[in-house]
Formats: structure tokens, sequence, C-alpha cells
């Protein structure tokens, strides 16, 4: 691999990335010219108050920065988590099919925040939705790490298959909950759009809630690029090189339930982001995890945000669930990848 291929693609997507969530906010149902936009968070980010803002309107100032700055932000924090987490898993499992819903994560999230809903205490704060999905992605990752270890091992097929049959439980139990909830108008509507996923009426403090959890688990990740990548040479390699298998798998695996939790908490389901970003960008720099990982993490900001800003604008002012549209992009691209793997193998 040249070099200096990621060094040009970082560079690249940081001016995506900029471009993207300029754009971000200066297009909606109501567009704003992007000198005010500039203007507005200039005035809010730098300790000067020589900024011309003479002719900004107050409307302008509170769509800028109250509503569509923090919707922005969650979206790049969003799309970053869902595809590092991704790439983690297709690390773990050696398998470019892996996403961080194949072991349950997503799924227990939803879970948990459809219970939230369900029970009526989202309507009480704005802090049991992320508490509910948090807790249910760490019990499904616990849930499947138990049920795959046998003696202090955990082989990575095992893992999968606990997590097909959680992944299939857990969607019954969803199911279960919301058709007990369909009597009430309201609270079904609200689970239903929340499973689509979607960044609508997202605040500063959902920034906040979902900031520590997403900055922890990117942490875990980045520390753990070395492990990744001599995990891909196989598990008996590992050991021979020191590397603690079972240790690194259990971190990893907690470190993507975190990423998970915290992205679906904020934004409902958003599928498929976790498994065509990391395999896209593995085939523009490589595998090797100490780029892939942040490189990963740029790309997954900058695709959620131009989905987003896709979702605010193709049917103005309604907006389209944000999960069906990545359900479009994402889903071709699965089967794409499904026919290759299997050519690849000998099975077509």
């Amino acid at each position: 691999m040249n070099s200096h291929r990621p060094k040009i693609y970082f560079f690249f997507l940081s001016f995506l990335l900029i471009l993207s969530s300029i754009l971000g906010i200066a297009i909606g149902s109501t567009d704003i010219p992007i000198d005010v936009v500039l203007r507005v968070l200039a005035s809010k980010i730098l300790p000067t108050s020589w900024i011309p803002m003479d002719d900004v309107s107050k409307p302008q100032e509170v769509i800028v920065w109250l509503i569509r700055t923090p919707r922005v932000i969650i979206a790049a924090l969003v799309g970053a988590a869902l595809a590092m987490a991704g790439a983690q898993m297709q690390g773990l499992f050696q398998n470019p099919l892996a996403s961080p819903g194949i072991i349950g994560t997503s799924s227990g999230a939803a879970l948990g925040a459809v219970i939230g809903l369900a029970t009526g205490l989202a309507s009480r704060s704005i802090f049991y939705i992320p508490i509910f999905a948090f807790m249910g992605a760490f019990l499904a990752v616990f849930i499947v790490y138990v049920l795959a270890t046998r003696r202090g091992n955990t082989p990575v097929a095992t893992l999968l298959l606990a997590g097909v049959a959680l992944n299939a439980l857990i969607g019954a139990m969803t199911s279960f909950v919301i058709t007990i909830a369909w009597t009430e108008y309201e609270v079904a509507r609200e689970i239903v759009f929340w499973l689509m996923g979607g960044l609508d009426s997202r605040t500063w403090l959902h920034v906040w809630i979902a900031l520590p959890g997403i900055l922890i688990g990117s942490i875990i990740a980045l520390f753990y690029t070395r492990e990744l990548d001599i995990l891909l040479m196989g598990q008996e390699t590992a050991y021979s090189l020191g590397v603690e298998v079972e240790q690194v798998k259990r971190v990893i695996l907690t470190g993507s339930a975190l990423l998970t939790g915290a992205a679906v908490a904020v934004s409902g389901v958003i599928g498929f982001v976790g498994l065509i970003i990391p395999h896209i960008v593995r085939l523009m720099i490589g595998p090797r995890h100490r780029y892939l990982i942040p490189a990963c993490a740029f790309t997954g900001a900058t695709f959620l945000i131009l989905a987003d800003l896709l979702a605010r604008t193709l049917h103005r002012p309604e907006e389209i669930r944000l999960g069906i549209l990545t359900a479009l992009f994402g889903a071709p691209f699965f089967l794409f990848l499904l026919l290759r793997h299997r050519r690849e193998i000998g099975y077509l």
C-alpha cells in the first residue's frame, strides 16, 4: 500500500467533512446563506466581538446554533461511532459482512429504548431513552459472551451464532412490546418512528448525552488497533505473539457496545453504516487498523451528515426517516458484498 494514501485520504475527508457540515447547517426547510452560517458559528465559538452580526436575524441565529448545528454534530458522532464499531467487528470476526448489530448490540439498545418509550418513562425525562439503550446494548453483549464462552475460551464462530440467535429473540421481544403499546396511538407512533431512525428535534443536550460514551468507545478502538491487526492473522498467531486474545475480545466487544449504545440512544436504529463504511475505507487505504479506525470515523461522520441532509431536503418540508435512506444505500451494497464473498470462497 502506498504510504501516502492514508494521508491523502485524511486530507480529502477532512475537507469533505467540513464542507458537508457547513452545507448541513445551511440547507433545510429554510435555507440560510453560508456567510451567515460561518458568522454565527464564529460568534459562538471564538472569544471575540468583532464579527459583524448586524444583518443576521434572531431566527437565523436560532436555526443555525440551536437547531441545525447540534443535529449535524450528532449526525457526525453517530456516523463515526457506528463506522468504528463496524470496523472493530469486521476485524474481530475477520469477516467483511460483520456489523455492530451482529452480536445484538443494536437490537438490544433498540429494545431498551422501546421499553423506555412504551412504559412512558421517556416522556418524563430525556435521559431515560439513553439509559435504557445503554442497558440494552450491554446486556445483549453480556448474554452473547456468556453463551459463547466455555472454560475461558470464546470461539468467534460461537459468538456469531449466539448473536444471531439473540437478535431473533430481541426482535420478537421488541415486536411484543410494540403490540402491547399499540392501543396508545401516540406512543406506538413514536416507537415506530424511533425504530426507523432519525435526528429530528435533536438539541445540544443530546450531543452531551452521546459524547461521553462515543469518546470512551473511540479511545478503546484506537488503543487496540495493533491487537486487531494481529487477530487478522489468526488466533493461534495472536497467542504466539503474546496477545491476550480473550481479554482483547472482551474489551473490543465492550467498546463496540459503548459506541453502538451511545449512537442508538440519540438517533434510533440506523442500519448499514457499520457495514458499508469500513468496507469502503478498507478498499481505499488498506486493512491496517491504525489508519482504518480513524478513517472510518471521518467517513462515517461525513456519510451520515450527507444522508441526513438528503433526508431533510428530498421531500421538503417533510422529512424522510434517516434509517430508511441508509437502508436504501446499504442493502444493495450488502447484497453485492454477499455475492462477491460467496464467489471468492467458491460457492458460486
